[in-house]
């Protein structure tokens, strides 16, 4: 069997849906694309976007050494709609992929095995990157063929779905590119109608200042008030567009049980996590990306939430917290308690 293909049996032994190759220089149109996104702002507080775009611009320009890029999808497909804790006010929307482990760890050491079996069968040198470098992996997935960018900018596949990690393997080997995936979005637009911010200006196009999942993970300090009331009972990121998504129906199921949602993270009381000091907060989310964002921000998010709950019981909860250390925590509280006076 040729190395490829016994490169993409492996890929699939390890758990991966699917894996397909592609060149450095695949993605010429990235550099105008990112670009128009950092000059439109649209990145907001994520200013390593900008300081990065050369690399980030052009992959070719991170390893010159590279030859090839073997881009694969690993599923994480939820097994229900996550969009019904949506309407559970009292309740907390987290992101499918942030119920369990952190993702990072896991899709990486299975490319750390997939790069050693490589190494062995043909030799060269290599380097793993899974959302840990300025890699543009949607595109270079793409190019790969192993779907298409959608109108909410996400890869899609019509033997996936949407639900899905991108890791990718740059190596000194060359390998024959895949044919990228043609685009099969249609007159669909039932991502951008999902938003309940309106983050797209347009198909195809994403304005991260007024997306969820963005102003959940990235934004720091307090969150405009008109955009407070738009994020529902989402505490960390938001699947809407992803869930909305109609190639869903061809989702694979997650092969590894470790992204099953724990029983506590799948719907979570907002009155259990709002009280959470540093240190109850860091035991709670031990191996888990919410951890990153700190406490003082997940609860900023849990207070929104509560804001939006029409709960009246969480008032007090709320207002416990208007003196907090943090002024934007308190902020939050204050912003909550005036919400729920409306009710």
């Amino acid at each position: 069997m040729a190395l490829k293909a016994r490169l993409i049996e492996r890929a699939l032994e390890e758990g991966f849906v699917m894996a397909r190759v592609c060149r450095p220089d695949a993605v010429p149109e990235v550099p105008e694309r990112l670009a128009a996104f950092v000059e439109a702002g649209y990145h907001g507080q994520m200013g390593w976007m900008a300081d990065r775009m050369h690399w980030r611009g052009n992959p070719a320009a991170l390893w010159p050494e590279a030859k090839s890029v073997l881009m694969l999808a690993e599923s994480y497909a939820p097994e229900h709609d996550p969009r019904e804790v949506l309407s559970m006010a009292d309740r907390g929307a987290i992101s499918v992929y942030a119920q369990n482990k952190d993702y990072h760890d896991l899709v990486k050491k299975r490319l750390k095995r997939l790069a050693r079996w490589f190494i062995e069968e043909a030799g060269g040198e290599l380097k793993v990157f899974v959302d840990t470098a300025p890699v543009p992996e949607k595109a270079l997935g793409a190019a790969a063929g192993l779907g298409w960018q959608g109108k909410h900018t996400n890869l899609v596949s019509r033997d996936w779905g949407n639900w899905a990690f991108l890791g990718s393997i740059f190596t000194t080997v060359e390998l024959d590119p895949d044919t990228p995936e043609g685009d099969h979005c249609g007159s669909c637009t039932s991502c951008l109608d999902a938003c309940p911010t309106n983050a797209f200006p347009g198909p195809y196009q994403l304005d991260a200042r007024r997306c969820i999942s963005y102003l959940t993970i990235e934004h720091k300090g307090p969150i405009e008030e008109p955009l407070r009331g738009l994020m529902g009972n989402h505490i960390y990121g938001c699947d809407d567009c992803l869930a909305a998504c109609p190639w869903n129906k061809f989702a694979v199921a997650a092969s590894d049980i470790r992204y099953a949602a724990k029983d506590d993270l799948a719907a979570p009381a907002l009155a259990d996590l709002v009280g959470l000091d540093d240190a109850a907060f860091r035991a709670k989310f031990s191996g888990s990306p919410i951890k990153r964002i700190g406490r003082d921000r997940f609860v900023r998010n849990v207070l929104y939430a509560i804001g939006n709950s029409g709960d009246i019981a969480l008032k007090l909860v709320a207002k416990a917290l208007a003196t907090d250390p943090d002024p934007t925590v308190a902020d939050a509280a204050r912003w909550a308690v005036t919400q729920l006076g409306k009710t």
